[in-house]
């Protein structure tokens, strides 16, 4: 074994305490040695020439390293990818969910326990492996998930909160899609990805802009508009040269007393401009969308608009207003 004990350490430091088999032969460990670890519990076996340094329960981190260790060469993916990239949750409680990974679309690989194996076939492409452990670049995990996302607002919401939180940028997404020769919602993800360049930032934003704006024929405002002097805050829409900001309280992205007085401070410095903020949720762009769209044509009317409001295919019968 030699020195092999003090070039084992690094390793497992590195893998969360988690080693694959190959990796000990390849610092020199013979097979008696490997066993003999195993009998004295300084080893213990988590997949098929996957070992983890204790004898307790494994993390959720330890549980991804042993996924990726077992299907080498792979990496994390799709929810686990996301997971491994927020720092906040990555950990949180394991939730004891399978580790999704992904390896090459050639192999033909029996999953260990615990592990769902995808498959693609740009898996060098796709994948940061200097990541520890490696996983999926995050243009591609956020396609994924919003592709196979239950809704298209769970969908907006995936690609929102990525772009959110900065683990991707729009122009990385629109390459990431130019390159897939299949993919579900490709339409919809497309015309996502602009809106999110264009400056909405969050599920709810994003529905404001198709629901109530577009669909009812409103002036286009101004997304993510920096707003100079005082705060130099940033207003989620605002309708220049109309005196109208609009702003979505998602209670998702907006939570807590100092978050609630921000706003307030917000909304007061708007008044003293001689501007009328509009602080909408999501009971007013989901299922109340037409009379929010009257109402804010409404004001926008009295504040100088000449525009039509239109009906959309879900508004009730009866005139159009203004």
């Amino acid at each position: 074994m030699s020195d092999s004990p003090d070039r084992l350490a690094p390793l497992l430091a590195m893998q969360s305490g988690v080693v694959a088999r190959h990796q000990l032969r390849a610092l020199g460990l013979a097979d008696h040695d490997i066993a003999r670890m195993l009998r004295r519990r300084l080893l213990t076996r988590v997949h098929p020439g996957t070992h983890v340094d204790h004898t307790g329960p494994l993390s959720w981190d330890q549980r991804s390293w042993a996924a990726v260790l077992a299907c080498w060469p792979a990496a994390v993916a799709g929810e686990c990818a996301r997971r491994a990239a927020d720092l906040r949750h990555r950990d949180s409680a394991d939730d004891g969910r399978p580790i999704e990974v992904v390896v090459d679309f050639a192999r033909n690989l029996r999953a260990p326990p615990g592990v769902s194996v995808r498959r693609t076939r740009h898996l060098r492409r796709d994948v940061d492996w200097s990541m520890l452990p490696p996983r999926q670049r995050p243009e591609q995990w956020v396609l994924d998930l919003a592709a196979a996302a239950a809704s298209e607002l769970d969908a907006v919401a995936v690609v929102a909160d990525a772009v959110g939180a900065r683990r991707v940028r729009p122009e990385q997404l629109r390459s990431a899609l130019a390159g897939r020769a299949r993919i579900r919602r490709r339409g919809f993800l497309a015309a996502l990805v602009e809106d999110v360049a264009a400056g909405t930032c969050s599920a709810l934003e994003h529905g404001y802009l198709h629901r109530v704006e577009r669909a009812h024929g409103l002036p286009a405002g101004a997304r993510q508009f920096l707003v100079p002097g005082r705060s130099r805050a940033y207003r989620d829409v605002e309708y220049v040269g109309l005196g109208t900001i609009v702003e979505l309280d998602g209670r998702m992205h907006h939570s807590g007393i100092p978050h609630r007085d921000r706003d307030m401070a917000r909304d007061l410095e708007a008044t003293q401009d001689d501007r009328l903020t509009v602080r909408l949720g999501w009971g007013q762009v989901y299922g109340g969308q037409c009379r929010t769209a009257s109402a804010v044509g409404a004001i926008l009317a009295a504040r100088g608009w000449r525009g039509t409001l239109r009906r959309c295919p879900e508004c009730p019968d009866g005139p159009v207003r203004p």
